[in-house]
């Protein structure tokens, strides 16, 4: 019976404090993926904001980070490999935080899934530009097998190549903005600052997008035991990767709209904006090499989907909601093996037996990203709530803490509307079939979550009692930190 594996922190069996702040910060950093917005999305989201997309971006990054700030209240205090299944299980109690754990889980594999498609499009991209064709269920199984492997090898190898892999793709990106930039004088785009021809509708929708973009942020709080000073670098990580990316969305947005001024070509219509403006600057090379990391990224963000999603079903495991094999980690790797395996098998199978069903590696990409969203946004708003709460039971809540929680509420509901549509509304319209019936089929995937949750309460009604146990013991060695 899964009840009887011992739930102290001191025996999950992962890898102790093994990995730096820097290392940290690039969990999340590679699951928001931050080069594939500027290299593939980013006409998304003008074809909405307009000139206002660096507005969309600025937004974005604000309402995040009052979801960070949440989030910190609970990161600052105690640190485990349950992410924010544990913080919420701890502010607002098990029902809720098991609900938010299968919010996790599908976030993050969805994510994989989503990037996984955009690694097999950039993939025979590249290739046949030296006449190799390859069927995408080949890179599909390139993709995914590579990712598996540095997941289940270890956690610090995974760490590095995520850090090493960003930061390659990033900085080609900055040297081709400082480019783009330099051939238009470092001049001053005024229709950009004075918001010319966006609307605030346009704008809302922007925000929409960003903030699917920024989904993630928070995946380095899966690193509770594994990380150096968790107290002190995961809540760090989480406001700055919200931060840094912010920033850098921004940059990218003014740059890139600013490139295509003048330009015969709309942004709105370039899958490739980079490629375009590269190519347009005289250094077509780059454009190559920003496809490349564009390519390295999207591999970077599956693998990053896949450790936190592991860990986090490796934790309900440990908690009596899984088969204990899913709850043990290797034992000289010191992962969660089984559970890594069993993400890695689902990252594939979702899209490959899509793509068996002749939908394309690019439609598939909008579904499971799309779909992944809704987790997140269950997630964010759940441990917004729950911080307050968690707050009110130590005798430490401020006023301050509740505006925070109120304003990173209200942010979400902006996403929230977006993607469910308001029946009759230009502004937010209902969406097409088949994104139309996605938020059902979540609700379905919750209500499914939920039933088994009810099963395995009513098959050992003293699971309960040990997952509080779990987790308070938990927050309790990590007491005298405060």
């Amino acid at each position: 019976m899964t009840a009887e594996i011992e739930l102290n922190q001191s025996v999950h069996g992962l890898k102790k404090e093994c990995l730096s702040y820097g290392e940290v910060l690039a969990q999340s950093i590679a699951v928001i993926a931050p080069t594939t917005t500027p290299a593939a999305n980013l006409g998304l989201i003008y074809a909405s904001a307009g000139n206002g997309t660096w507005l969309s971006f600025l937004i974005g990054m604000m309402g995040l980070t009052f979801v960070a700030v949440n989030i910190n209240q609970f990161a600052r205090r105690s640190a485990s490999p349950g992410s924010l299944y544990s913080y919420i299980v701890k502010g607002l109690g098990v029902t809720a935080g098991v609900l938010s754990a299968w919010g996790l889980i599908l976030a993050y594999l969805f994510t994989g899934m989503s990037t996984l498609c955009g690694f097999a499009i950039f993939g025979q991209s590249l290739l046949s530009h030296i006449g190799i064709h390859t069927h995408v269920l080949t890179l599909f199984a390139l993709g995914t097998v590579l990712a598996w492997y540095v997941a289940y090898k270890d956690i610090q190898l995974s760490a590095k190549m995520m850090l090493l892999l960003e930061a390659f793709s990033i900085g080609l990106i900055l040297v081709l903005g400082v480019i783009i930039w330099l051939q238009k004088g470092f001049a001053l785009d005024i229709s950009q600052l004075k918001l010319q021809g966006a609307t605030p509708g346009g704008i809302s929708l922007g925000i929409v997008l960003v903030v699917f973009g920024f989904s993630g942020f928070e995946s380095a709080t899966s690193l509770g035991d594994e990380a150096k000073k968790p107290l002190k670098n995961i809540p760090k990580s989480v406001m700055q990767s919200a931060i840094w990316t912010g920033v850098f969305f921004i940059l990218m947005a003014y740059v890139e709209v600013l490139g295509f001024r003048g330009s015969s070509v709309d942004l709105a219509q370039t899958e490739e904006p980079l490629s375009l403006l590269a190519e347009q600057a005289g250094v077509g090379f780059l454009g190559i090499l920003i496809s490349v990391g564009a390519l390295l990224s999207f591999f970077a963000c599956v693998l990053a989907c896949i450790n936190p999603a592991a860990r986090v079903l490796f934790m309900m495991a440990r908690h009596g909601l899984f088969h204990t094999s899913l709850g043990k980690a290797h034992d000289a790797n010191l992962t969660p093996h089984t559970a890594i395996a069993l993400c890695s098998v689902i990252t594939f199978i979702v899209p490959a037996t899509l793509n068996l069903l002749n939908i394309k590696p690019f439609v598939i990409l909008g579904y499971t990203g799309t779909i992944c969203s809704y987790g997140f946004l269950l997630v964010y708003i759940l441990v917004s709530i729950a911080a307050p709460v968690y707050l009110h039971r130590l005798g430490k809540l401020r006023s301050m803490d509740l505006v925070f929680s109120v304003l990173a509420v209200v942010f979400m509901m902006i996403p929230i509307v977006g993607t469910l549509g308001i029946p009759g509304s230009d502004l937010f319209p209902v969406p097409p079939a088949p994104y139309n019936i996605f938020p059902y089929l979540f609700l379905l995937y919750l209500m499914a979550g939920f039933g088994w949750f009810m099963i395995q309460r009513l098959r050992y009604p003293k699971m309960v009692k040990k997952l509080e146990h779990s987790i308070d013991a938990i927050h309790a060695s990590f007491s005298d930190a405060e």
